[in-house]
């Protein structure tokens, strides 16, 4: 506990069991009365404790903590922890073990914690006596903040929690195989500025390295300076405010189209903390080949991974962004600009436009999310779960400050929106939280509702029910000759589950209701459901199929 203290932890999602007993025995008192610094919120299950964590540490940028038992209760935090290691978010599991005596005999719940976690997380370590837990706690935390932020997964075999030890607090702000912040090369940054200075068609891809970085500010700046368009990532979206004149919008598979089209015109790419994801990039093989690539990423096992660069600036975003910008000559580069808009327009007019305000037939989803994004506080913070949802919410809601979306982005888990909701209702209290989720992603967490009920977080949950695990039917109905197999949903009455956990409710059937749905929905305090009856074979537009160009993207099936 005063380990954790010493790292200024104030919150844990988690889930008690045997073999972390003698902790969650020491955390009674670190929760209640003079010793009190800690919130424990009680999950429903340990994977919501660990997309709880997620969705804390995404807002606050501090790192979130998940508690657990050993056995399957630390198994079940592995896909949380998988998730936050693609996502690069910084979070720390603790797990109980049996004790070192009783290891390799298949004991009641052993599991092999470190060996199963270390391959999905950014550091694993089994804390075997009580001498070394402050170090390690110490330890974990730097790991898993620093740098690229990652998962760390402690496994606390219950020998070392019992033993009794003098108190000595550790600090660990160095690891000497381990460098964090990689030095700034200036050479490098002049060869970055020279193709910057040199560019007529330059274009910014921005992912979350800027939002992890807290660069948001230097990356205007350097926008600006030079009038570079950017795109974002979908875990960069609020890296850059939507209604920022240099912001062409969203990249990927299911992004704008003038940003995907434009990639494939650019002669300079900037890329600045982003990945090159294969929903980013399409088919590699034709990807920006006309263009001269500079990578700006704090990991350099990032560069020339997926996109072979001309300049990579190996270093933090806070630090290169403003030491590029220093070298910049002010430029405009109107023409190329303007060029955006035509594409942009025909996107409003066969995409958006039918979507967001369509005139007849069922609901959509892109409609329900825009009349959400015109209601929410500027300051609102969007989680979504993974599938349809996640596209049109991504691509309609609106962002205006930083650290404003929570969605699982490289690893895609369903389950992950509700309990990562939770988690942003902690780590940001005063601003308003906003959950889409379809009706498959709803019921694979739907046991968090429980802890919602007991916290009273206050979530707004939109489900989005067209009865079908829609992103999986709309590539049936597009690539597998329309045979939609297993994917048509039975579904509960939500209206029931809600009165259950004393949750608000309402149903939404008709447009004409939706407005008015939704203010009552963001008026009422605490947690609250909207269901939303929607299309059923409402589809994703645009879209760039699988293994294709990115400028092959499609504004119609």
């Amino acid at each position: 506990m005063r380990a954790l203290q010493a790292e200024g932890v104030k919150t844990i999602f988690g889930y008690p069991g045997g073999a972390i007993m003698p902790v969650y025995d020491a955390l009674f008192d670190y929760t209640r009365g003079e010793k009190k610094c800690f919130d424990h919120i009680l999950v429903r299950h340990e994977q919501a404790a660990t997309h709880a964590a997620e969705g804390y540490a995404r807002v606050s940028g501090e790192v979130g903590v998940a508690l657990v038992t050993s056995g399957p209760g630390a198994t079940n935090t592995l896909t949380g922890v998988a998730d936050a290691m693609m996502d690069s978010t910084p979070m720390v599991v603790i797990a109980g073990q049996v004790a070192i005596g009783s290891l390799g005999t298949d004991a009641f719940q052993e599991v092999d914690l470190v060996g199963v976690a270390q391959p999905i997380s950014k550091w694993s370590y089994q804390i075997r006596h009580a001498e070394d837990v402050a170090w390690a706690v110490s330890r974990a935390f730097y790991i898993a903040r620093s740098g690229r932020p990652g998962p760390v997964v402690l496994d606390f075999p219950r020998n070392a929690q019992v033993e009794e030890i003098d108190w000595e607090p550790k600090k660990v702000d160095f690891i000497r195989s381990y460098v964090a912040y990689p030095k700034l090369d200036k050479a490098i940054i002049e060869q970055a500025a020279f193709l910057i200075n040199q560019a007529e068609r330059p274009l910014a891809l921005v992912g979350q390295g800027v939002e992890l970085g807290n660069a948001q500010e230097e990356l205007k700046a350097f926008l600006e300076k030079a009038d570079i368009p950017a795109g974002r990532t979908m875990l960069g979206l609020s890296a850059l405010p939507s209604n920022h004149p240099l912001n062409v919008g969203m990249l990927g598979m299911h992004g704008n189209y003038a940003v995907n089209l434009k990639e494939q015109e650019c002669d300079v790419l900037i890329a600045i903390g982003m990945r090159f994801s294969d929903r980013v990039t399409g088919n590699l093989k034709t990807y920006a080949k006309q263009a001269k690539v500079i990578h700006l990423d704090i990991d350099k096992s990032e560069i020339d991974k997926n996109v072979k660069t001309e300049v990579a600036v190996v270093a933090d975003c806070k630090e290169s962004l403003p030491a590029l910008t220093a070298l910049l000559k002010e430029a405009r580069h109107t023409e190329w600009r303007e060029s955006f808009k035509e594409l942009d327009k025909l996107e409003r007019e066969k995409v958006i436009e039918p979507a967001i305000h369509p005139k007849e037939g069922p609901l959509l989803m892109g409609e329900v999310v825009n009349a959400v994004a015109e209601q929410a506080t500027d300051d609102a913070v969007l989680v979504t779960d993974v599938g349809q949802n996640q596209l049109f919410a991504t691509r309609y809601f609106k962002y205006h400050h930083k650290r404003s979306i929570c969605t699982s982005g490289g690893l895609g888990t369903m389950g992950y929106g509700l309990p990562a909701a939770i988690g942003a209702t902690f780590g940001a209290p005063n601003r308003q939280v906003v959950c889409f989720m379809g009706d498959g992603g709803f019921q694979m967490c739907i046991q968090e509702l429980g802890t919602i009920m007991e916290q009273q977080s206050p979530v707004k949950m939109v489900v989005l029910n067209n009865n079908y695990l829609g992103n999986v039917r709309q590539w049936q109905d597009m690539f597998w000759m329309r045979r939609k197999s297993f994917t048509k949903m039975l579904n509960p009455c939500y209206e029931l589950i809600a009165k259950g956990y004393g949750i608000g409710y309402e149903a939404v059937t008709d447009r004409n209701n939706l407005t008015a749905a939704i203010q009552k929905m963001l008026t009422t305090d605490g947690p609250y459901i909207l269901e939303c009856a929607i299309r059923e074979e409402d589809n994703v537009l645009p879209m760039t199929p699988p293994g294709m160009n990115v400028n092959e993207m499609m504004l119609e099936i």
